[in-house]
C-alpha cells in the first residue's frame, strides 16, 4: 500500500480517535504529512513481515505534553537528524521508519520523516493507541532495549540516551523538560526479525480504514459513530466497541505538569442532567466512571471522546465547556492485554487503584 495525499485526512483523523485523547494534534501532523508527501512523494507502507531478518526498523515520535506540542510545532528538521543519529550510534542504515504509536502526531510523523528519506514505514506500531510513557510498548514488553535513544529539539540540540529501560522514561522526562516541553526522539531500534515479533500489525492501515469511516458515515442515515464503531468491530484488534454515554460537557480540569497534561473531564446526559460521567486521563484517557462510581473502561482498553454530531475524535487538549460528545469504549489488541504487557500499560502503571477489567466485562456488568 502507498500513502498518498488523498489519504491524509482518513489517516489523521484515524489516529486521533485511535489516540484516545493523547498523541499530539492530529493536524499538525497531517500538515507536515501534506508538506512531505508534496515535497516526496507517497510513502510505502510495509508489512512487518517484509523486514529482512537483519534490516534495522526505527521508531520515530513526538514526546512531551500534548499542550505544548500545539504551539511548539515540529520542522521535520528535527526526526531526520534523530534517524541519522541512530544510524552513527548503530554504524548500521535504517532500512525502515515505524510508528512508537498510532495516536496523533505520532501516526502522521513517521510517514512524513519517511518520505523526507525515502523510506518505508512497517504497517504497525508499538501500541495498537496512545500511551504517555516511553516503557508503554510491545517493543518494550518483548525485550528490545530502548537505547540508543536520540532526542532532538528545534534548535538542533541532540541528546543521545544509553541507559536501561527502566530509567530511560525518567531521565528523557527531564531531558524533554529542558527542550521546552516537546522534543522529537528515535528510540528502540529493532532488526527485523525483532520487529516481526513486537510490532502490532496492520494499525497504520487501521487507521486509515476508522478516519474513512467516520468520512463516509457523515453522508449515511446511520451517522459517523456508527460507522467507525461497525469498523471496529470487524478488525483484528478491536472486536468490541460500543457507546458508553453520550451528554455535554460541565466541568473540566486540565493542567500540565511533570511533562504531561493530566486531568479529569465530567460529563451530563442529554436527557437525564442527573445522569453523569467522569473521565480521567494523563494525555490519553485512562478511566471512565458513571454516576453511581462504577467503573465502565479501563486502560489499556480504549476510552475515545468525540463530537456528538460529527463524530469527529476529540483530543484532551482540545476539551471545552459545552460541548455535546459522545464517550466510546473500545477493546484494547490482545498484545497489550497479557500479564507482561499490563504489568507497564494496565491501571496500576498509572496509578489507579481499579483492576483491569475487559470492556466487554464491564459493558455485561452494567447491562
Amino acid at each position: 500500500m502507498r500513502v498518498g495525499i488523498e489519504q491524509i485526512t482518513d489517516l489523521s483523523r484515524g489516529a486521533a480517535f485511535l489516540g484516545t485523547g493523547g498523541g499530539g494534534d492530529p493536524w499538525l501532523g497531517a500538515l507536515m504529512l501534506e508538506q512531505a508527501l508534496t515535497e516526496h512523494g507517497p510513502v510505502e507502507l510495509i508489512p512487518r513481515e517484509h523486514l529482512s531478518p537483519e534490516g534495522i526498523a526505527l521508531p520515530v515520535a513526538m514526546m512531551g505534553a500534548p499542550t505544548v506540542l500545539i504551539e511548539k510545532f515540529p520542522s521535520g528538521d528535527e526526526a531526520a537528524a534523530a534517524v541519522r543519529a541512530i544510524e552513527r550510534e548503530l554504524g548500521a542504515r535504517v532500512e525502515a521508519i515505524a510508528c512508537a504509536e498510532i495516536g496523533g502526531i505520532n501516526a502522521t510523523l513517521p510517514l512524513a520523516i519517511a518520505a523526507r528519506l525515502g523510506l518505508p514505514v512497517v504497517d504497525g506500531d508499538g501500541m495498537g493507541r496512545a500511551f504517555p510513557q516511553l516503557q508503554m510498548v510491545t517493543f518494550h514488553v518483548h525485550g528490545n532495549p530502548a537505547a540508543p535513544m536520540v532526542m532532538v529539539d528545534e534548535y538542533d540540540n541532540a541528546v543521545l540516551l544509553n541507559a536501561r529501560n527502566d530509567d530511560i522514561e525518567r531521565l528523557a522526562r527531564h531531558v524533554v523538560m529542558a527542550m521546552g516541553g516537546s522534543a522529537v526522539i528515535s528510540l528502540y531500534p529493532m532488526t527485523g526479525t525483532r520487529a516481526r515479533e513486537a510490532i502490532i500489525p496492520g494499525t497504520v492501515s487501521q487507521a486509515i480504514a476508522i478516519g474513512a469511516a467516520l468520512r463516509e458515515g457523515r453522508h449515511s442515515s446511520t451517522g459517523s459513530v456508527s460507522a467507525a464503531l461497525e469498523c471496529l468491530r470487524d478488525s483484528v484488534h478491536y472486536g468490541h466497541a460500543c457507546e458508553l454515554f453520550a451528554g455535554r460537557i460541565v466541568d473540566l480540569r486540565r493542567e500540565t505538569r511533570g511533562g504531561f497534561a493530566v486531568g479529569e473531564v465530567r460529563i451530563t446526559g442529554f436527557d437525564d442532567h442527573h445522569a453523569t460521567f467522569e473521565v480521567i486521563f494523563q494525555n490519553e484517557n485512562l478511566l471512565a466512571r458513571d454516576h453511581t462510581g462504577r467503573v465502565r473502561a479501563i486502560v489499556p482498553d480504549l476510552i475515545v471522546i468525540v463530537d456528538a454530531e460529527t463524530g469527529e475524535p476529540i483530543t484532551t487538549e482540545g476539551l471545552r465547556y459545552g460541548q455535546r460528545v459522545r464517550v466510546l469504549g473500545v477493546s484494547a489488541p490482545p498484545m497489550l492485554l497479557t500479564p507482561a504487557a499490563l504489568e507497564v500499560m494496565g491501571p496500576h502503571a498509572f496509578g489507579l487503584d481499579e483492576p483491569y477489567t475487559a470492556l466487554e466485562a464491564l459493558q455485561s456488568v452494567n447491562t
